[in-house]
């Protein structure tokens, strides 16, 4: 697997399922659709209850198949430090231009978890200086067309919604891939994530989205600045 060359959609993750869990379904829309779509986690999640990196990282390319991405890759920061080291921006930005995406997905600045949190700080002040002629990191500068923010644990009101009715079913393959995190066996810890309220909290989430725009499911999405239509007619 390559990760070389120019990307549509670069999403981003502080750990090994965020992206799927927030935005599998408008992943696997792109990738369907022929758009070359990049993954890249941030950590490979060690601080967690249950699985080790190696682990992670295989559930993590499992699901990067069943998505469709192009590539999907791992900066392996420390978790739990995310934004804690200068040198972090910098990888981030020489990804970006390395990649060279039209848009940049990155977590929603408000959520539970401080990494969740870190990982939209660091990843917006990323796309800001990778368009930045005199900002010296690797790669030449690179200015995508749209940074967008996608939910992980807590949901705020979203600029718009997608619709991944048509891809929900890959969006939980997706998630099963990652087995250490979601699944309970008798030699792994009780957590949050591998009750079935957490697979819940998700699915209930996307429907509820759906509801309110009309479909079965949709991910919700949010931008800072307005979204420009041409008239006033719904399509």
């Amino acid at each position: 697997m390559t990760t070389d060359g120019a990307v549509d959609l670069l999403v981003f993750g502080p750990h090994p399922d965020d992206l799927e869990i927030g935005l599998g379904g408008t992943i696997a829309l792109h990738a369907a659709r022929g758009m070359r779509v990049g993954l890249c986690d941030l950590t490979s999640g060690e601080m967690g209850s249950n699985g080790d990196p190696e682990q992670r990282r295989a559930e993590s390319e499992a699901a990067r198949q069943v998505l469709g991405a192009a590539w999907r890759e791992n900066l392996c920061w420390p978790d739990r430090r995310i934004g804690k080291d200068p040198q972090q921006l910098d990888q981030a930005v020489s990804v970006i231009r390395r990649h060279r995406p039209r848009v940049v997905a990155a977590p929603y600045w408000r959520d539970r978890h401080p990494d969740h949190e870190a990982a939209s700080e660091l990843l917006t002040e990323a796309v800001f200086n990778a368009g930045l002629r005199r900002y010296v990191a690797e790669g030449e500068a690179w200015k995508p067309e749209w940074l967008c923010y996608y939910f992980i644990n807590d949901a705020a009101e979203p600029s718009f919604l997608i619709d991944v009715s048509a891809h929900y079913d890959t969006k939980r393959a997706a998630l099963e891939c990652h087995a250490s995190q979601f699944t309970r066996q008798s030699d792994t810890a009780a957590t949050r994530l591998n009750t079935p309220i957490f697979r819940q909290l998700i699915e209930s989430r996307d429907a509820q989205f759906g509801a309110r725009a009309g479909v079965a499911w949709a991910e919700g999405v949010v931008v800072r600045e307005p979204i420009v239509r041409v008239s006033l007619m719904k399509s």
